[in-house]
């Protein structure tokens, strides 16, 4: 099976399971792109998540566009984002037919209901999987030999602050944590 063609039923895939947007469809990603394909590493999947997040569109559909684009370049990306489009697109327009033709029916509202718990799960394992790399690397938790990076900790728990209790523009945020990183990475490499 040609890589082009494997892009597209993956991210056809991801596409078709990535219910409740952007952020639930990570662990999705993370699955196919990492753990199944080994198109990337897990280093380079948090960058890709953090570049996703950066840039304006969808996570999935911008994590698509950079995978396919690293495969198979132009075309590649092309590829990968229209077969994550395109489960969305059979599924809206078949929803927007049933949903005005139907609406007042309850199993529409328990079917929306039920998906809910689900999101919020597949949310959560995102958050906790690119918090433990920040956190400890690509190693993961070592409780016998922790080698835990402060400065991404102190970076978190002050992007939480600023976002939470002082409620700062998340593209401050973003820029800031980048800076940061930035000066530390130029710093290192400096002092190598």
């Amino acid at each position: 099976m040609s890589l082009l063609l494997q892009l597209y039923i993956s991210f056809f895939k991801i596409g078709m399971m990535a219910f409740g947007g952007g952020l639930a469809s990570i662990s999705l990603i993370q699955n196919e792109v990492v753990v199944q394909r080994g198109w990337a590493t897990i280093s380079e999947f948090a960058d890709l998540v953090t570049i996703a997040e950066m840039t304006p569109g969808p996570i999935a559909i911008n994590s698509a566009t950079f995978v396919g684009q690293k495969m198979c370049g132009f075309l590649g990306g092309i590829v990968a984002s229209l077969g994550c489009i395109t489960p969305s697109c059979i599924i809206v327009s078949c929803l927007a037919f049933f949903y005005f033709k139907y609406r007042n029916l309850k199993i529409f509202q328990g079917v929306l209901a039920g998906l809910k718990p689900g999101i919020v799960g597949m949310i959560l394992s995102a958050g906790i999987t690119i918090f433990m790399l920040a956190i400890f690397g690509e190693g993961g938790l070592n409780l016998q030999n922790p080698d835990v990076n402060f400065i991404s900790l102190i970076v978190i728990a002050a992007s939480y602050i600023a976002l939470r209790k002082f409620k700062v523009s998340p593209i401050a945020v973003i820029m800031t944590s980048g800076a940061i990183g930035a000066a530390i990475y130029f710093l290192g490499a400096i002092q190598r």
